[in-house]
């Protein structure tokens, strides 16, 4: 199963009033596991960087200016998410901002059931605290050194790690029995449980006739109240 673990910067919070994306960062994992593949890409919003998104992310019109438009990456951006499901937190975001750049050049959708939203799994794992991503990495030990400002790409790799913590630890698929089924649980987390399996011949008892018949004798001496006797199988009359 191949998932893709995105994020992207912007000029605002308002895509269809004029917002436009500046990065996308992305990761690609093959069963819940980082293969190493990653995209990542700075573009010219061919507008000028508001304050206050400068203060989140870094990114300046002056270090933008030079950079690609979406219209010149979108293509290859499209190449590495292919059908992959797409995994992002606070997805609505990130996904508003891709599509309203889809839209503008006659592009579809991402459609809602390729996005997995790792905002939503984390409240309904933690619905009390906080799950920024900041906080997440805090509750699982998640390294984030690397982290001095918002990026596209170091938000991605923080956020796989989220990911797989969320949905059961890492590597939930890892188990060691031969034959398993996968489970979702409520949390939403990835649940392995082990198919029954079965002895390919009967044991053979440890305990000789003999030695049970000695127990019984002595459980006979404790008398009629005797614990043990309520454990005792029913004796069978002979036929």
């Amino acid at each position: 199963m191949r998932e893709i673990v995105f994020d992207t910067e912007t000029t605002g919070l308002e895509p269809l009033k004029g917002d436009r994306l500046v990065e996308i960062g992305a990761v690609e994992l093959f069963n819940h596991l980082p293969t190493g593949r990653h995209y990542h890409v700075y573009i010219n919003p061919e507008r000028s960087m508001p304050d206050e998104a400068f203060r989140v992310h870094g990114l300046s019109t002056e270090f933008l200016a030079d950079k690609p438009l979406f219209s010149a990456v979108v293509d290859e951006f499209l190449a590495f998410i292919e059908d992959a499901s797409l995994i992002a937190h606070n997805a609505n975001f990130d996904i508003g901002f891709l599509n309203a750049e889809f839209s503008r050049l006659g592009k579809p959708p991402i459609a809602p059931e390729r996005v997995i939203d790792t905002l939503a799994l984390a409240r309904r794992k933690h619905p009390k605290a906080a799950n920024t991503l900041d906080a997440l990495c805090s509750r699982y030990g998640i390294d984030t050194s690397s982290r001095t400002v918002h990026g596209g790409l170091v938000d991605s790799v923080l956020l796989a790690d989220v990911y797989l913590e969320l949905i059961g630890g890492r590597q939930p698929d890892l188990v060691l029995v031969p034959e398993t089924v996968s489970e979702v649980n409520d949390a939403g987390g990835l649940m392995i449980v082990a198919a029954p399996q079965q002895r390919p011949e009967p044991r053979a008892f440890r305990v000789t006739a003999e030695e049970q018949a000695a127990h019984r004798a002595f459980i006979a001496k404790m008398g009629d109240s005797a614990l043990w006797k309520a454990y005792l199988p029913e004796e069978v009359e002979p036929a």
